[in-house]
């Protein structure tokens, strides 16, 4: 998926405004993950932060009793996350305060809250750390190869969301600027880039494992759908059928199709079977055509 546009920094901390209206909030999704993965891990605290640019912010947790760490600003290279944030890969130290693969300029911090044994994970996107992870016990211990791996597999679930959302993100703006346009245009490549936009949308909102940015992007769709007027008595697809539609639509096969929507071929053929029928088509290319014509399709 491509992240243009994003880079990192347009990763928002509290909720949708201005230029992000379609994407929820970033914090709200760490905050969710740490509670989730503590809970797998049987870990007693956890703590995460967004990294905008090149710093890191600590924001979330779980499981802390101090605000010794609240709202810490990390740079490359500091600590144990900072260290992780430089490097791209998890970091871990037994003890923190003896350790001399770190630097100790969030001793205090850290001291605050007791802690002793640290790991950080990236959190990484297109090879570039997003966020940082990190898990901690207040004795000097071995966190054990379980909890890394519980906690890489925490990030990349993590990952995998932020991917869902920048890949958004992207083709809003694409349909940004031809917002207000498509009705009068007679651009063929303008209506390409808008239905392509529209099909990758209704592809990501089926990936993602956020309800509410789902919802948000079907009312895109929904909006692209309807932008050139609605045909009075116009035959109904379900949104399943209108999500395969457009992504035939761009000349998939069924396989590709399915690979896109996370369904089976032998689904989606199930599926276009009862689009043709229900726009008495006899080909794959009628049906999108007849869809076009009638606006069920931008």
């Amino acid at each position: 998926m491509n992240g243009a546009g994003m880079n990192g920094a347009g990763m928002n901390g509290g909720g949708t405004s201005g230029g992000e209206l379609y994407r929820p909030s970033d914090r709200a999704l760490l905050k969710g993950a740490i509670r989730e993965i503590a809970g797998q891990a049987g870990l007693g605290v956890i703590f995460a932060g967004l990294v905008t640019r090149t710093e890191l912010t600590i924001t979330e947790f779980f499981g802390t009793t101090t605000q010794g760490l609240k709202n810490l600003s990390v740079q490359p290279g500091e600590g144990v996350g900072g260290r992780a944030l430089f490097q791209a890969r998890p970091i871990s130290v037994t003890d923190y305060f003896d350790s001399d693969r770190i630097t100790h300029h969030h001793d205090q911090a850290v001291r605050i809250e007791g802690l002793r044994t640290m790991v950080a994970v990236p959190i990484l996107v297109d090879g570039r750390a997003r966020c940082i992870l990190y898990a901690a016990t207040r004795d000097r211990t071995s966190l054990g190869e379980r909890v890394v791996n519980d906690l890489s597999a925490g990030a990349a679930r993590i990952a995998r969301e932020l991917e869902v959302r920048d890949e958004v993100d992207h083709r809003v703006a694409i349909l940004r600027v031809v917002d207000g346009q498509l009705a009068e245009s007679t651009d063929r490549d303008l209506l390409e880039a808008v239905r392509l936009a529209h099909a990758e949308l209704l592809s990501v909102a089926r990936l993602t494992d956020d309800p509410e940015l789902a919802e948000r992007i079907l009312a895109v769709t929904a909006r692209l759908e309807g932008s050139r007027g609605s045909t009075a008595c116009a035959p109904s697809l379900t949104r399943r059928e209108t999500d395969v539609l457009a992504q035939v639509a761009l000349g998939c096969s069924y396989a590709e199709v399915g690979r896109r929507l996370a369904l089976k071929p032998v689904t989606i053929k199930g599926y276009m079977q009862s689009v043709m029928q229900k726009l008495g088509a006899h080909s794959r290319t009628e049906a999108v055509a007849n869809a076009r014509r009638i606006h069920l399709l931008p």
